[in-house]
């Protein structure tokens, strides 16, 4: 498939996902509105978006907002525990009107959930804590199939932060299951271009569904390491989180979601991703 051609499929595409039969006039043009700029730490990185009953909930690289983690020593029931707390992050939303950036809008979010980069998946989800931030949502690619190699592919995300928010690329997927030394977990491989601030945002298929997270690159541009959704989606079904991947999976009552448990490492320090310095994380440094 040819870049015309490419262009053409995505340009007029149907989203078929449970709860979400609304048809895509504008892919690149939705992948903006359902992508946001994750702040956090000294450092940014890119984020997706999720509505549920008018909340914006956000996935990210776990990576992005590890800057944010911090622990302290507490005695429950006479026991010794560590408990993992985060700084609020911010979800900033570039505005534009008439071909134009007009400004931007920054709302703080909560960590929901979390899978360090190191020990778990790198993925984590956030709760924008303003009711109504987004109302586009993003439509995730749910069927049981592995998506062909060769498949046109396209990212969005904060390239080189948030001077290049909403930035949207294009590739292939290029191949399957990769398992790189120092990781235990598989990642599928795409040619979409990436730069520092890619961490966290979507890659798509033409249509606009999402088949997975950007999270690492290598210093040739064209290879790049995604979470696949097959991964994520596992893990958010382990964590309780499916909901905010799956319309069709029920929400949690307001209390079970407040005691989730953040992670699930045990309170082990999330590392900084040293075992795999062949394949660094995309985010960009402010300071």
């Amino acid at each position: 498939m040819n870049r015309r051609t490419f262009l053409a499929v995505a340009m007029v595409a149907a989203v078929a996902s449970p709860g979400r039969a609304a048809k895509i006039e504008d892919v690149p043009s939705y992948l903006q509105e359902i992508s946001v700029t994750i702040r956090a730490g000294g450092s940014e990185g890119s984020g997706i978006a999720f509505v549920r009953d008018g909340t914006t909930y956000v996935w990210t690289a776990a990576h992005v907002v590890a800057g944010n983690r911090k622990t302290r020593k507490v005695v429950a029931g006479g026991t010794p525990k560590t408990l993992v707390e985060f700084d609020d992050v911010q979800c900033v939303k570039m505005l534009s009107e008439n071909g134009r950036i007009v400004g931007m809008l920054a709302i703080d979010a909560e960590v929901v959930r979390y899978s360090d980069a190191d020990n778990g998946h790198d993925l984590a989800l956030l709760r924008v804590r303003k009711k109504g931030f987004l109302t586009r949502s993003a439509a995730f690619y749910l069927d049981p199939k592995i998506p062909k190699l060769g498949v046109p592919l396209w990212h969005c995300g904060s390239l080189l932060g948030s001077s290049g928010a909403g930035s949207v690329t294009s590739g292939i997927l290029s191949a399957h299951g990769r398992l790189i030394r120092g990781s235990k977990f598989i990642y599928d491989q795409a040619t979409v271009v990436a730069f520092p601030g890619s961490s966290g945002g979507a890659v798509t298929l033409a249509d606009g569904r999402v088949v997975g997270m950007l999270v690492r690159g290598t210093s040739v541009q064209g290879f790049n390491l995604i979470v696949p959704i097959r991964r994520w989606r596992k893990w958010a079904a382990d964590a309780g989180v499916l909901w905010a991947i799956d319309p069709a999976a029920k929400m949690p009552t307001a209390k079970q979601l407040d005691e989730l448990p953040i992670e699930d490492n045990g309170g082990k320090s999330p590392g900084t991703g040293g075992a795999m310095k062949a394949f660094p994380f995309l985010i960009r440094r402010v300071r």
